[in-house]
C-alpha cells in the first residue's frame, strides 16, 4: 500500500478526497524519527516542510501544494519527481492582483490614513501625491483625487495560467495588454525576456507573475526601475528576488515609480528594514494565494495526480522528473 505522508496540521477532513487505497501518514512540524513513505505532500510554509524533509525516507514523489518549488530539488535530490499544484492558486492571486492594482490607482493607502486620522482636509494630499508621482500638472481642476485603470498599459511579465488569469481579469477595464515570457509566441503576442527593457517605457502597470530562477534572479535591477515611465506601478505578486530590493528602495524614495508587494527579498521582510518606509508602497505578507478556496483545490490537484500515479499514467504537473 502507497504511504502518503502530508502536514499533521493540515484538516484532515480535506484529505477524503484522496485515493482509498493509500496509508495516510501524519508528520508534525517537530517530527524527531525517521518516517518511510513513498510520497509526500509537504507543508505550503517551506520553514517547516525543511524540518521535517530530513527525517523522511524512501520518498520517490513530491507532490507541493504551492506553485512554487524552487527550494524542493535541493531538499530531495534529482531521484525523486516533483509536481507543483498547477492552477490551484490562480484565482486568488489573479484577484489578489487586481485588487492591489485598484488600491494604489485609487490612492487607499493614503485615504486609509485619513481615516485614521480623522481629518477630511488632508484629502489634498491625494493632488499631491498624484502631482509629486506623475508630474502631471495640467488637468488639476477639478483636483485629481485617484486615477483609472481603464484604458492604462499593462506589461505582464511572466505568461503562464495566473497570468492569463490576472489578463482575464482585466478585461472589463479595456487596458492595452503587454505581455512578456520566457518562450515568445504569437497567439497572443508574447515577447521574449530579451524585449523588456524596450517594453518597460511603454507601461503604466508592470505585474510580475513569473518563476525564481536562475535566469530571473534580479531581473528587475536599477536600470530596469530607472526605465520605467514616472508613477508607473510595479506589482510584484512572483518572488522577492526577482526585484533588487535595494535599487526598489531607491528608486521608490526617489519619488519616480511606486509598488505593491506581496513578496519581497528578504521574506520575512525584518523589522527596521527601509522598505517598510518607502512612500507609494503596498506591502503585504505573501498572503496572495491565502484564500479559504486554496487547500481544498490544491489538495484536489494533488490527489488527481496521486491517482494518475497509482495508474501509471503520465503525471500533469512535474516540475522535476526523477533521474
Amino acid at each position: 500500500m502507497l504511504r502518503v505522508g502530508f502536514p499533521a496540521n493540515l484538516n484532515a477532513d480535506l484529505l477524503s478526497i484522496m485515493p482509498a487505497e493509500i496509508e495516510l501518514i501524519s508528520l508534525p512540524d517537530g517530527l524527531d524519527h525517521d518516517v518511510e513513505i513513498d510520497v509526500w505532500i509537504p507543508d505550503p510554509y517551506p520553514t517547516r516542510a525543511q524540518r521535517v524533509c530530513p527525517r523522511l525516507r524512501g520518498v520517490r514523489l513530491v507532490l507541493s501544494l504551492m506553485a512554487g518549488t524552487e527550494w524542493i530539488p535541493a531538499a530531495v535530490g534529482p531521484h525523486v519527481t516533483i509536481c507543483n499544484a498547477h492552477g490551484s492558486h490562480n484565482i486568488c492571486t489573479a484577484e489578489w492582483t487586481l485588487s492591489a492594482i485598484l488600491s494604489m490607482l485609487k490612492y487607499l493607502p493614503l485615504y486609509l490614513d485619513i481615516q485614521h486620522a480623522g481629518d477630511w482636509r488632508r484629502r489634498r494630499e491625494a493632488t499631491e501625491q498624484y502631482v509629486r508621482l506623475t508630474g502631471d500638472t495640467q488637468r488639476l481642476y477639478p483636483p485629481v483625487m485617484l486615477e483609472e485603470l481603464t484604458g492604462k498599459t499593462v506589461l505582464i511579465v511572466g505568461y503562464g495560467s495566473i497570468a492569463k488569469d490576472i489578463e482575464r481579469m482585466l478585461e472589463p477595464f479595456h487596458v492595452h495588454l503587454l505581455r512578456v515570457a520566457r518562450s515568445p509566441r504569437t497567439d497572443p503576442l508574447v515577447h521574449a525576456v530579451a524585449e523588456l527593457d524596450s517594453l518597460l517605457p511603454e507601461a503604466d502597470v508592470i505585474v510580475l507573475i513569473l518563476p525564481l530562477t536562475p535566469e530571473s534572479r534580479g531581473l528587475i535591477g536599477a536600470k530596469q526601475l530607472g526605465l520605467m515611465r514616472q508613477g508607473a506601478l510595479l506589482v510584484n505578486v512572483a518572488r522577492g528576488p526577482i526585484v533588487d530590493t535595494n535599487a526598489l528602495v531607491d528608486a521608490l524614495n526617489s519619488g519616480t515609480i511606486r509598488a505593491a508587494l506581496d513578496v519581497t527579498d528578504p521574506e520575512p521582510l525584518p523589522t527596521g528594514h527601509p522598505l517598510w518606509n518607502c512612500p507609494n508602497l503596498l506591502i503585504t505578507p505573501h498572503v496572495g494565494g491565502s484564500s479559504p478556496q486554496f487547500a481544498p483545490r490544491a489538495l484536489k490537484t494533488a490527489a488527481d495526480e496521486l491517482r494518475r500515479f497509482m495508474n501509471g499514467e503520465p503525471l500533469q504537473n512535474v516540475v522535476q522528473a526523477a533521474i
